[in-house]
């Protein structure tokens, strides 16, 4: 309507907004509780670290923070301490929370073991990859899961299943031990990258903040699959 009162063709420049929110989990799992006399904590301790000191980064940004099967997507300054406020009356979390509601336009950051089968956390994921959500991969591995260090008659347990198994010369079983955690590993890392994805290893025996900020950073750089954020 301007541009027919006056001599100059005036374009309205808008800019379209989608809410973005980042999510946060931090694996419940019994597995997580695992800690080796070569590690400094637990790796629920670390995940926890992790995702309360992303919370508070985010929180400080103004970013909207969530975490999924607990809390609807807020902003606030203190969105660590809501969130660690919600976890401690929240009871018995489930292994793999619901995703169903985590849409286009958001990131979630998944800290945890992976030690579930690979396809298992696939099929769980990937329809966040068709929804357009960037997800962000925290591996925390505690040094002893990846090194076996064992030797000798040695007895393994499985927190979740109660399932043992004796070994009498464990050390025999290091080599292939190995190369199947670390396929296990290579395969789910390349797996997320290929969707845009990022993927970070944590050991427990090295400082929180070096996975922290390997997060923080790929949370700003280009993402393949859906454009630059």
């Amino acid at each position: 309507r301007r541009s027919a009162r006056d001599e100059h063709i005036y374009v309205r420049d808008k800019e379209w907004e989608a809410a973005h929110t980042v999510w946060l989990w931090a694996d419940p799992s019994q597995s997580m509780l695992y800690k080796s006399t070569t590690a400094s904590v637990s790796k629920e301790s670390r995940a926890l670290v992790l995702a309360f000191a992303m919370a508070e980064l985010l929180s400080r940004s103004g970013e909207r923070i969530a975490w999924p099967g607990l809390t609807d997507p807020f902003i606030a300054r203190n969105g660590a301490e809501r969130l660690a406020s919600h976890l401690i009356h929240a009871g018995e979390l489930p292994h793999r929370p619901d995703l169903t509601l985590i849409r286009r336009f958001s990131d979630l950051i998944l800290v945890s073991d992976f030690l579930d089968p690979v396809e298992e956390m696939m099929a769980w994921l990937e329809p966040l990859s068709q929804r357009g959500v960037r997800a962000h991969l925290v591996e925390v591995t505690d040094p002893a899961e990846e090194s076996f260090p064992y030797a000798g008659r040695t007895e393994f347990l499985d927190p979740e299943t109660g399932q043992k198994l004796t070994f009498g010369r464990a050390e025999l079983l290091k080599d292939d031990y190995r190369a199947l955690f670390l396929a296990r590993r290579e395969t789910l890392s390349t797996w997320a990258r290929r969707r845009g994805w990022s993927y970070t290893v944590n050991h427990t025996d090295r400082l929180a903040s070096e996975a922290l900020v390997r997060v923080h950073m790929a949370l700003s750089v280009e993402n393949v699959a859906g454009g630059t954020r």
